[in-house]
């Protein structure tokens, strides 16, 4: 960003809060990039006993993970998950527990994880080209982001 969106001086990089931030130079402007993680919600989805891992069309081919989306302005974050179920797997949630909180760096997000338990028939939508159906103790999670979830979710059954 070359120029500040509320009063058209230039951003400069300046040390606030002990932070390099984007910040206009302006002395008459406290605009500042504060770069805030976005909150982002994910679903460890259970469905007829098994755990969906959905691959999205993004991502390389052999990558399947659980069901996540934004958070929408306003949205409560369980209601956020109920709607991602529907919208990207078209499933009815039946219950629904919390996981955990977790900071995901490298794309700067908070996640928020829930398990649900789903039913109704899958059909994917156009986010989604292909989903597994995953025994619990066959997943391996992966050490960043909805991993760590998924491991504290598996952690939690035993």
């Amino acid at each position: 960003m070359k120029y500040c969106p509320e009063c058209k001086a230039d951003m400069t990089e300046q040390v606030i809060d002990e932070v390099d931030r984007l910040a206009c130079e302006s002395d008459d402007c406290n605009y500042v990039v504060w770069g805030n993680p976005t909150p982002v919600v994910a679903g460890i989805v259970e469905y007829q006993g098994k755990i969906v891992m959905a691959h999205n069309v993004a991502w390389p081919k052999e990558f399947f993970s659980v069901i996540t989306g934004f958070l929408e302005m306003g949205e409560d974050p369980a209601e956020a998950m109920v709607r991602e179920t529907k919208e990207e797997l078209n499933l009815e949630v039946v219950s629904q527990s919390l996981v955990g909180a977790y900071g995901f760096e490298q794309m700067n997000q908070v996640i928020i994880a829930y398990h649900l338990v789903a039913e109704g028939e899958i059909k994917l939508n156009d986010e989604l080209d292909a989903y597994n159906l995953v025994e619990k103790q066959d997943i391996k999670p992966w050490d960043m982001g909805t991993g760590l979830a998924l491991k504290d979710y598996l952690a939690s059954l035993n």
